[in-house]
């Protein structure tokens, strides 16, 4: 059997683009959708102000607003457009969903959506945040 020169070709390149694809030991992404790693420490999350979670009239408790806003992180910083982006603690449970990404001048900014529930009561809550070259997302109001 014989391989064309072309198929070749085109398998090495296939091969080559999906060898670029790398993950972390957790399975996880290795980098986000705008560059550099995809991490949550507490100064992204502080960052974020509160995010639109706080907007949202559910009263979490710290443990629960550290979920919701590492979420929120997450969604901003590596979800594809439409994906749910989840947390679950004991007694709440939330969901972002980021749009697509847009520029404000020289930034990366996304709509978002957070629904939480709580005590079988949803609470929803939108917004916008721009990505700042240091890897933080700063909310618009």
């Amino acid at each position: 059997m014989m391989i064309s020169r072309t198929a070749l070709v085109t398998l090495f390149a296939c091969v080559s683009a999906l060898s670029s694809c790398q993950t972390t030991q957790s399975g996880g992404p290795k980098g986000s959708l705008f560059g550099g790693p995809a991490k949550t420490p507490s100064v992204y999350i502080s960052a974020l102000d509160g995010g639109v979670v706080s907007q949202s009239g559910a009263d979490l408790s710290n443990g629960q607003k550290q979920r919701a806003l590492e979420a929120e992180y997450r969604a901003l910083e590596a979800a594809p457009s439409g994906q749910k982006v989840t947390w679950n603690d004991d007694d709440a449970a939330g969901e972002v969903v980021a749009a697509a990404p847009y520029q404000v001048g020289n930034q990366n900014c996304r709509q978002y959506k957070h629904s939480v529930t709580m005590d079988g009561k949803t609470y929803q809550a939108h917004g916008a945040a721009c990505r700042n070259d240091d890897g933080t997302w700063t909310p618009l109001d």
